[in-house]
């Protein structure tokens, strides 16, 4: 399976198929519960005073049309408490790995490890409009849990953009994953509904990690492997 953005701000062009652990039910479940964590949220705030995982959650599969995703929210629910779960959703502190994990869905290991092997950015420098490819890929000793890789960039106006891009468990091995960045607009604008300048010229720098579980997460079963950086 390809890395794939949590949250689409840049483009994922490459990843190469070595082993992983788990099924594909951990990757449908984290596309999704984006979209479930808003409905709850929506849920939430339209309903007021929520007493019961049941009722919640029986909502949710109202309004999903499936029984299976209301099942699943109460298993999270039930093993947060329902005053924790409303105030965790409240906080935008759900992260999707957390929620997967929580209802078994997806893999958990907290004794593996990731070092980045070759970071950096090709080309170094290049006109307007190019496309740059950062280079994250990792090497795992133990293996490691579901996890992310979190970009940051600085501009030269110390404007900065980020993003996630999760990965599935992987087993002990070498993982060449790369990703694409266009640089067609400025940082936070968007050309459909506004004139959006080229990227400044000068220097980028560029912040990467590799975590387990969602990076920058409080929850359990996250944590950083590695750092690296780059300009």
């Amino acid at each position: 399976m390809e890395l794939a953005p949590i949250y689409p701000h840049f483009l994922a062009i490459s990843s190469f198929g070595q082993p992983k652990v788990g099924l594909d039910v951990c990757s449908g479940c984290i596309e999704e519960s984006v979209e479930i964590i808003n409905i709850l949220l929506n849920l939430i705030l339209d309903e007021g005073i929520i007493e019961f995982c049941n009722a919640l959650c029986g909502a949710l599969a109202n309004i999903t049309g499936s029984v299976i995703i209301g099942e699943l929210c109460t298993v999270a629910c039930d093993a947060a408490g329902i005053d924790e779960f409303i105030k965790i959703i409240i906080k935008a502190d759900l992260d999707p790995i957390w929620y997967c994990e929580m209802i078994d869905l997806c893999p958990i290991n907290d004794h593996g490890d990731a070092k980045f092997t070759n970071f950096g950015i090709t080309p170094k420098s290049a006109p307007d409009g190019s496309k740059f490819v950062i280079d994250c890929s990792f090497i795992s000793i133990n293996g490691t849990g579901t996890g992310t890789i979190n970009i940051e960039i600085v501009d030269p106006k110390n404007r900065s953009s980020g993003n996630l891009f999760w990965f599935e468990a992987r087993k002990p091995g070498i993982y060449p994953e790369k990703i694409g960045l266009q640089t067609l607009f400025e940082f936070d604008c968007d050309p459909t509904k506004e004139v959006c300048d080229n990227w400044p010229l000068g220097t980028y720098n560029v912040t990467a990690q590799v975590c387990n579980g969602e990076c920058g997460s409080q929850h359990p079963h996250s944590s950083i492997y590695d750092t690296a950086k780059s300009s």
